[in-house]
Order: structure tokens, then sequence, then C-alpha cells
């Protein structure tokens, strides 16, 4: 991390206020369950376009998850901004589809009812619009139960 802000020419405030970011956001996904962390920090060209991708699992006892049309109802009624939910049809099955301007998340119902999946992928420069969303969108269309 410290190498590519040298290169790119980012201030060491900048450089620790993401390293703290970050190390926040891994600490606080472990706690909660999280199985994959994904960072992309660079672009072709040179420019600074950094993604992540936060896999995490929320089991639960067989049969007890909530339905994905409850699940949606539940997050559409949170406080935390402006965001597009709904339920969506994946490869992998339904899922809830939460869309904000920088963070596009799916939760994905396991088979059996045993809980949910969520790929939680944030874009905080390029924004979920654009090449980088799209690639988003086409990850989680990817996902498959085998």
């Amino acid at each position: 991390m410290d190498k590519e802000a040298a290169i790119g020419g980012t201030s060491a405030e900048v450089s620790r206020s993401v390293w703290t970011s970050l190390r926040n956001t891994a600490e606080h996904a472990i706690n909660n369950g999280a199985l994959e962390f994904f960072l992309k920090t660079e672009a072709p060209g040179g420019s600074a376009l950094p993604a992540s991708l936060l896999i995490s699992m929320a089991p639960t006892p067989p049969g007890l998850a909530p339905t994905v049309d409850d699940l949606a109802q539940v997050l559409s009624r949170r406080p935390e901004g402006e965001a597009g939910v709904e339920a969506v049809v994946l490869p992998a099955g339904r899922a809830v589809r939460v869309h904000r301007a920088t963070n596009l998340n799916f939760h994905v119902r396991m088979p059996a009812g045993v809980g949910y999946l969520q790929l939680a992928f944030a874009l905080p420069l390029s924004g979920t619009e654009g090449p980088m969303g799209e690639l988003c969108e086409a990850m989680a269309h990817s996902l498959r139960w085998v």
C-alpha cells in the first residue's frame, strides 16, 4: 500500500486514512463472519480506481432464514441513506440487491434456507455506474452453487 501510494503521488495523510479505513473494514468483517476480502488498487493507465469485495456468510438454522422478499422489506427500511432495494434472480437463486451510489450488495439465499451469502462491493471513487459497477454485477451473476 505504501509503495503504491508513493508511486501514485498520494500524500502520507491520505495513505494513512485509506489504510485505517481498510484495516477497520477488515477487522469489522472478520468479527462479523467475513470469508474473503478482495481489493483492487489500480486500473490500466495508472489511475487509481479502488474497488473492494467483501464476502461474508450469515448462517441460520435450516428453515429459519427470512425469505428474500422479507429481507428486502427489512433492508429497504434501513436509514442508511438513499438505496435501491429489490429482489432479483441470479443463477445461484433469489437474492436481494441493494444499490447505492458507491456500494452494491447482494444477499444471496443459500440452498436449503440455511442463511445468506453476502457480496458487498465498494467502489468509492468510480461509483457503481459505469464499467466497474458492471463488473461487480457480472461477478454477482457468475455465482453458482456446486
